[in-house]
């Protein structure tokens, strides 16, 4: 105990009892704060922590002498002390009669120790409670006396509370807590360290981080404790991994280290606090897997999927599992999905051909032979290499049973069976839709963790979704070949051919990675070398755009045959297209899709979601244009479609001023038309949108630099569009694109002859003298008797059944037509006359000896039409006489 009221520094040195600090047994320690003092007790010694107060009392009762520690801890300096009576003037007046008694019996020679409340000050409420060991003495008379030690009672309840706290924290605490000396050795441990490590806590007095914990580990430990000590900065969460007797796993702990400091502030140890986080690390490697795991999912529902291309998506699929997932991979795909085989892929017993389709690695640049497959022996199988699994091989029997299977590399004599590369492999069939459609192969590397159930679970995952885009891109496959197949096959031949026209057509189908679209264009010949030229595009994609593509031609041609204006074949168009987008009845699926305004608008509520869809997918675009190659004019209507170009010579690309009109299939407005007069040498072009509208750039923008590429191209017609579909961004592939170009070069004026007869008997004969030597100004003297055979039947009939003036023409190009004019509106109409009649022949006489004929309404009348081919100097065509003599 020190002498001084100042309380002591660290000290210099910190020998004990027989330390280095002086040969006495004590140690010189310097105050900070006062003049030095000795002490004699090992730093934090329990007066550290109790400063003991002294004073005595004289044979009189009265106090001699009191210490500076008293003057201290009471607050009562000494000169107000000495030579007062401590009854009067510590004690409260309530307890003074005792106190008065005590201090006789003490001056008497008895000892006393008790509680003695005390104020601090004078006159003040007892605001201390002392306990006080008064001892007799006597003085150097040999007169009574009495020597007192006095400690304050609420320092030792401090010191118990703190003990108790203590002893809870060794006693009851979950966690392992341990004292180390200034020496690290340890100098108590807690029960819970005890028990993990085996024991009573009294074995490990004495010990170091070498006796219970690994050498990498303790040396860490003894590291930290030591920085610690010197420093005073704590250490926290230092993790720590260690074995526990009787168990095999290793555990890991998280332990805070800080310094302990005695009363006086003189480090006395390193307190640790380990807490067994095993678990809890555990728990974080698994969430922290299953975070990866959702991760990856993520990643491959992100990406897998977004090519409708068969080994496309299964490389996808191994880009997104190497290396996250595994160290490499391989798919298989049954060849016969890859082939386009209708049947399901693969056979019951899994030994169907596979085609390697695709291989990553993290290890190896190339596949290599595995056990998984076959037998180790068996070559690697390259990607592209077809293949089947042995029956009795893990892969087939996943095929099989289309259940995952995890298989282990296994050691030979020799080696490693998978060449010291693989320790684990994880067989997954690709599954879809209950087919099995491949197989996928995840291997691991040695030195990564086996495979395990969570990640079985992963890989199935992983392969279903790989399974069912490869299945869709399969099935998308088939219906867009179908889709191809159809919309080819309804397009016009690769060269039509036009009487007063040059034709060149360029289609191109939008990629593989988009739906089939419903473009379409198409080359019609009409009576009198006439030519229907038509451009469309149904709204949507797929395979029931192609049927709706499909539909609406057919129906165009039927409509161009009848010789209908070009404004009342869209319109019968509109119609037919309402028709086929509603449930069977146009007519009240067109007034259903139009307001009182005429515009389309919402379908009505009985009316299904499958019906407005298809409604949707049945409205399309189209502009439709006759050319007369005589008059050398353009007949055009549009509904809702691009515009036509024009480029007459010398002359910039012109847009026509072609009234739009609605789609097809909205209805409710007429269609107008109107006539252009195309020069020779004059290009005319027709186009779908595709050809100038794209995500890159506007519409605008496409016809403008459509027209530039047009602009001057006095190029052959073909050169021509090659030139505009290289000018042009035609490699989008977003859209199909359908391009009719035409050049004008009409039919000449000595290719046509042009009469009018008046309505009377002798024009009868006077149209056979002109047909025969029109004929024979030709050339066609063989054509001459018959064509005179019919020119005769038809002004006849015009002269029986028709009225008003009669106009014979004759047109020569490919074939030679004739045509007959008049104005009546009743059309002919062809009849079987009975063996007794004497007329009702003619029109079975013109349809055995042509090649075609008919009638059109035209706006004064009709015209009645024929044509007959042109000889070729091999073929005959049947004799007028047998053909009159075959109707009897």
């Amino acid at each position: 105990m020190s002498s001084g009221g100042a309380e002591p520094a660290q000290a210099e040195g910190q020998g004990g009892a027989d330390g280095p600090g002086d040969p006495g047994g004590r140690s010189y320690a310097r105050d900070l704060h006062g003049p030095p003092v000795w002490q004699s007790s090992r730093p934090g010694s329990i007066y550290d922590y109790i400063r003991v107060a002294s004073f005595s009392l004289g044979p009189d009762g009265r106090i001699d002498q009191w210490s500076e520690r008293a003057e201290q801890m009471l607050g009562i300096p000494a000169r107000y002390a000495i030579g007062k009576d401590p009854i009067e003037a510590f004690v409260p007046s309530e307890f003074r009669e005792t106190g008065r008694r005590k201090v006789s019996e003490i001056l008497d020679g008895r000892e006393w120790t008790g509680l003695v409340p005390y104020r601090r000050a004078e006159g003040g409420p007892a605001d201390g409670l002392a306990e006080i060991y008064v001892m007799p003495s006597h003085d150097e008379a040999g007169q009574r006396a009495a020597v007192c030690i006095v400690v304050d009672v609420r320092a030792l309840r401090g010191i118990e509370t703190d003990l108790a706290a203590s002893q809870a924290v060794f006693g009851q605490s979950p966690m392992g807590f341990t004292l180390f000396g200034t020496d690290l050795k340890l100098l108590r441990v807690n029960e819970r360290f005890a028990t993990v490590f085996g024991g009573p806590a009294a074995k490990y007095r004495g010990r170091t981080p070498h006796d219970f914990l690994p050498r990498p580990e303790a040396e860490r430990m003894t590291a930290a404790l030591r920085r610690v000590l010197e420093t005073g900065e704590p250490v926290t969460e230092m993790q720590l991994v260690g074995a526990v007797p009787g168990e095999e796993e290793r555990r890991r702990w998280s332990v805070s280290l800080y310094r302990l400091h005695g009363a006086s502030g003189r480090p006395i140890g390193v307190a640790a606090l380990a807490a067994d986080v095993t678990g809890r690390r555990r728990a974080e490697r698994e969430a922290a897997s299953a975070r990866r795991n959702l991760a990856l999912l993520n990643e491959a529902g992100a990406r897998i999927g977004n090519s409708l291309d068969l080994e496309t998506t299964a490389r996808t699929l191994l880009d997104v599992a190497v290396p996250q997932f595994c160290d490499l991979a391989s798919v298989d795909l049954y060849q016969g999905l890859l082939s386009g085989d209708e049947a399901p892929p693969g056979m019951s017993d899994g030994s169907a051909e596979l085609r390697r389709v695709a291989f990553a690695s993290a290890v190896s640049d190339a596949p290599f032979a595995s056990a998984a497959g076959g037998a180790p022996q068996d070559p690697p199988v390259a990607v592209g290499a077809v293949h089947r699994y042995p029956f009795n091989s893990p892969c087939a029997a996943a095929l099989r049973t289309a259940q995952a299977q995890i298989i282990p590399g296994r050691e030979s004599e020799d080696g490693p069976e998978l060449g010291a590369v693989v320790h684990s492999t994880l067989v997954v069939p690709m599954v879809a839709r209950d087919t099995v459609v491949g197989l996928v192969q995840f291997s691991r590397a040695k030195g990564s963790e086996p495979f395990g159930e969570r990640d079985t679970a992963l890989a199935v995952e992983l392969a279903a979704r790989a399974a069912v885009c490869i299945d869709n891109a399969r099935l998308y496959r088939r219906e867009h070949e179908r889709a191809l197949i159809l919309q080819r096959s309804l397009l016009p031949p690769g060269d039509p051919e036009a009487a007063g026209l040059d034709i060149a057509c360029r289609y191109l189908p939008g990629t593989t990675a988009t739906e089939v679209g419903g473009d379409w264009f198409d080359v019609i010949e009409l009576p009198g070398h006439r030519t229907a030229l038509v451009v469309g595009d149904v709204m949507g994609r797929g395979l029931r755009a192609a049927v709706a593509m499909g539909e609406l031609r057919t129906a165009v041609r039927t409509l161009a045959l009848l010789d209908l204006e070009p404004a009342e074949v869209l319109s019968a168009l509109d119609e037919i297209a309402r028709g086929l987008g509603g449930s069977g009845d146009g007519r009240s699926a067109g007034r259903a899709s139009r307001g009182r305004s005429g515009a389309a608008g919402a379908p009505e509520p009985g009316r299904s979601a499958r019906t407005a869809d298809l409604s949707e997918v049945y409205l399309a675009t189209c502009v439709y244009a006759v050319y007369d190659p005589v008059t050398r004019r353009a007949t055009f209507a549009n509904a809702g479609h691009l515009p036509p170009v024009l480029v007459e010579e010398g002359e910039d690309a012109l847009l026509l001023d072609v009234p739009p009109g609605m789609p097809l299939g909205v209805g409710g407005e007429p269609f107008e038309e109107i006539e252009v007069e195309l020069p020779d040498g004059a290009l005319l072009a027709l186009y779908t949108d595709g050809l100038v509208e794209s995500r890159h750039h506007p519409l605008d923008e496409g016809l403008q630099a459509f027209r530039a590429a047009l602009s001057g191209a006095d190029r052959q017609l073909e050169d021509a569009c090659d030139h505009v579909l290289s000018a042009l961004d035609t490699s989008h592939g977003e859209d199909d694109i359908a391009l009719l170009m035409a050049r004008v070069h009409g039919l000449p004026k000595d290719s046509v002859g042009d009469w009018s007869l008046a309505p009377e008997a002798r024009s009868v004969a006077r149209a056979r003298e002109l047909a025969r030597d029109q004929l024979t100004d030709w050339g066609l003297q063989g054509l001459v008797d018959t064509a005179e055979l019919l020119v005769s039947e038809l002004v006849t009939n015009a002269l029986r059944h028709g009225h008003g003036e009669i106009r014979l023409r004759l047109l020569l190009d490919r074939t030679l037509v004739c045509e007959v004019w008049d104005a009546d509106l009743a059309q002919p109409r062809r009849r079987r006359a009975r063996d007794t009649d004497e007329g009702g022949r003619g029109l079975q006489l013109v349809g055995l000896l042509s090649e075609g004929w008919g009638s059109r309404r035209t706006p004064r009348g009709k015209t009645v039409w024929f044509e007959l081919a042109l000889p070729d100097g091999e073929s005959t065509g049947m004799d007028p006489a047998e053909a009159l003599l075959s109707l009897f």
